[in-house]
């Protein structure tokens, strides 16, 4: 039996909406498309009414609505607009994580990993940005808490926050991992804490707690073509960047020229350097697509030398 005085069978149903008869029976079951009538067999019969119905239950489930929000549709309890809303918020969300989930995959491809680390890299990969911005907050607090700092320019270090975009690549979300792990060592967190105390310190003492900004870029940049060039610490070019160091750095009653001065001076750029902590801002640049941050270290670790000739 097919269709009985204008009205429709299920088996009728399925073949005009393609969907199976069983599915039909059970949206007919859970009260979603009621049948207009029976049969005296007592087979269900649906009118033109809930074929439409039915073609809307399947354009609902095709979008991904649940049965719930399907049934409140259909008793104008609520709107397609807002349910849509609501879904495309979630749908936001879930294809926000499947981009993570690839990225992992893709870095895991790349690293050749082991099941620990993966373990870690998707537990870091699924973190918000603000557990992330959390985790940066933890670190520098930790590192500075209790210290008479320069509040200035720990607010500068601490604005800077990690921020993935939603679809990041392999190489932004292997440097957040590697910046995750960097800022909860403890080795790390612990030469950071003694840099802020040695800023704490030169404070209350009141020395020059960091060199020059607008000569310091000048002074990097000649240490870093005198190292390229191959030039040693105590070369002529050596000898004349020191002494521009301990010129522009003397403040009035200090001997530039004095040894224990410029070693001073060289113990303080020296405590103020390390490679992890030059590392923290260049896995912050990939991060967060800014400019590349270049290696200066080395050429640092030139200029102290040649402060010490």
């Amino acid at each position: 039996m097919e269709r009985v005085g204008g009205m429709f069978t299920i088996g009728e149903l399925s073949r005009r909406t393609g969907l199976p008869v069983k599915t039909i029976r059970f949206y007919s079951d859970e009260g979603l498309l009621p049948p207009a009538d029976r049969t005296r067999s007592g087979y269900r019969l649906y009118d033109v009414k809930a074929m439409a119905r039915l073609e809307l239950i399947k354009t609902l489930r095709e979008l991904g609505l649940g049965l719930a929000d399907v049934g409140a549709v259909l008793s104008r309890e609520t709107s397609v607009s807002r349910l849509a809303h609501r879904h495309i918020d979630a749908l936001d969300e879930q294809i926000r994580r499947l981009r993570l989930r690839r990225a992992v995959l893709r870095a895991v491809v790349k690293r050749k990993s082991e099941p620990e680390e993966v373990k870690l890299m998707n537990k870091l990969a699924s973190m918000s940005d603000e557990e992330r911005a959390r985790l940066v907050d933890e670190f520098w607090r930790e590192v500075s808490e209790g210290l008479a700092v320069d509040p200035e320019f720990y607010e500068r270090m601490r604005s800077a926050k990690p921020q993935l975009p939603d679809d990041p690549t392999p190489e932004q979300l292997e440097a957040w991992i590697e910046f995750a792990e960097l800022i909860q060592d403890p080795g790390f967190r612990a030469a950071i804490r003694r840099m802020s105390e040695r800023h704490s310190d030169a404070l209350a003492a009141g020395e020059e707690v960091s060199p020059p900004s607008q000569e310091w870029c000048a002074w990097s940049e000649r240490a870093q073509k005198a190292l390229d060039a191959g030039l040693a610490p105590d070369s002529a070019e050596g000898r004349a960047l020191a002494d521009d160091i301990a010129r522009g750095w003397a403040t009035t009653g200090q001997d530039p020229d004095d040894r224990a001065f410029r070693d001073t001076v060289a113990d303080r750029i020296a405590a103020g350097t390390d490679v992890r902590a030059e590392r923290y801002w260049q896995l912050m640049a990939i991060m967060n697509d800014w400019p590349p941050v270049p290696s200066r270290v080395p050429a640092v670790q030139w200029m102290t030398a040649a402060l010490r000739k």
